[in-house]
């Protein structure tokens, strides 16, 4: 009979200020959605970090007379070089590339820039090495090493490009942590007001509990439960809103070629258990809070 009661008194509670639930829910929903897309940002980040660095190299541009004259990098030069490269510990391999190569790559780089194509011919581009690193994560030890040696141009790092890639993805995740960082502070203060106004409404029945012995943990318990079950609703909202944000969005843009699609049981698990525990665990601290400063009689 007392868990009976306990559990009407929320439902009552609840209904009774129906409109506040409501905005309660809906806020918390919304701020446990960009919890959501910040955490899942975290992991495709990572995941495109992790792809992305396996692949990256180091290119060692060589100066004009090995481009022009050595086609092959037969040469002592080019050769003495290559050779110095492919011995080094941190170094995986060493690929040769002559101007013609970087001419026809650069080709199929910019077939859709008919202009840029027409000013530019294979002597405007140097041979190069393209050096593949056992660790692409110091490749700064690499082009301080060779930048100013004998026959190299210029050394040129793939990292740099994609150092500003992810930085710029890193500010969409600070973005949404950020945003939802601002509905959680609103969904905090909405939880506070529904359970003042609820505790305000039945101020004479929670006197009377006191009154005949009911203990303050019994008369405040339905209070605490309405936030829990009011941010536990939300976060399922919020789930489902991530689900077909996935299903409608996500899908279409993120084809596994440049950006890994999100898995529905990578937003399943550990988002979402992740998302119900932060909004189970908010929404009673927030209630306990605010019954022991507003509520203490």
């Amino acid at each position: 009979m007392r868990a009976s009661f306990v559990f009407s008194e929320v439902v009552t509670g609840l209904r009774r200020n129906v409109t506040m639930t409501i905005a309660m829910i809906l806020t918390t929903a919304v701020s446990l959605a960009m919890l959501g897309f910040g955490l899942l940002a975290v992991g495709t980040i990572d995941k495109m970090k992790a792809n992305f660095l396996a692949d990256v190299e180091v290119s060692v541009y060589l100066v004009n007379d090995i481009s022009s004259g050595d086609p092959n990098c037969s040469q002592s030069a080019c050769q003495s070089l290559r050779q110095d490269l492919q011995g080094n510990d941190g170094v995986e391999s060493v690929v040769f590339e002559n101007r013609e190569q970087s001419y026809e790559r650069f080709k199929k780089m910019f077939e859709s820039q008919p202009e840029l194509l027409a000013l530019t011919g294979p002597e405007a581009l140097p041979a190069s090495l393209h050096v593949k690193l056992k660790n692409p994560e110091r490749s700064q030890a690499i082009i301080q090493e060779y930048t100013g040696k004998p026959g190299v141009s210029k050394v040129d790092d793939q990292q740099k490009a994609l150092d500003r890639v992810f930085n710029a993805l890193n500010g969409v995740r600070n973005l949404a942590f950020g945003a939802a960082l601002i509905m959680a502070i609103a969904a905090l203060l909405l939880i506070a007001n529904t359970i003042q106004v609820s505790a305000f409404t039945r101020r004479t029945e929670v006197g009377i509990m006191r009154l005949v012995g009911a203990t303050r943990w019994y008369t405040q318990l339905p209070f605490l439960l309405e936030a829990v079950v009011a941010g536990l609703v939300g976060a399922l909202i919020g789930i489902v809103f991530l689900v077909l944000t996935k299903v409608l969005l996500l899908d279409l843009v993120l084809t596994g070629d440049v950006f890994p699609a999100v898995g529905m049981l990578e937003l399943l698990f550990p988002v979402a258990p992740i998302l119900i525990a932060v909004s189970v665990v908010i929404s009673a601290i927030t209630g306990y809070v605010t019954l022991r400063l507003y509520v203490r009689h």
